[in-house]
């Protein structure tokens, strides 16, 4: 994919591709959306969430951390509390995630509409 304007070394859009298969997971922008009012335990991303598992959390929050995007704090305590939050790499992407759902939201009519006219067509023959 080239964009206008930019340059891309070679392999850049491979190096690229890990970075958006993070952040486009749905998993991913979920818990970036629920850590940009303030850090959160892991039970309370959970139900927050919702329908992730525990074992779907856990892998999402590790990658997550492991890019960079959220921290992980843990304090001695028993049971241990843990912590996650956005980490400054974390605040930067709000502003693309944000425009992404505002986007989404803002043309869900119209995808909805399209997916139901390719379906009928898709019917018909």
């Amino acid at each position: 994919m080239t964009i206008p304007g930019h340059q891309h070394e070679t392999g850049g859009c491979q190096r690229v591709n890990t970075v958006l298969s993070r952040i486009g997971d749905k998993w991913s922008v979920q818990v970036i959306m629920r850590l940009s009012t303030g850090s959160r335990r892991f039970n309370e991303l959970k139900r927050e969430i919702g329908s992730v598992s525990q074992k779907m959390l856990s892998a999402t929050l590790r990658g997550l951390e492991r890019d960079g995007f959220v921290s992980r704090r843990v304090t001695p305590s028993v049971p241990p509390r843990v912590d996650y939050a956005l980490t400054d790499l974390g605040h930067e992407l709000l502003g693309p995630v944000g425009a992404l759902g505002d986007w989404a939201f803002a043309n869900i009519d119209a995808v909805e509409a399209a997916r139901a006219a390719f379906d009928a067509a898709q019917a018909q023959g």
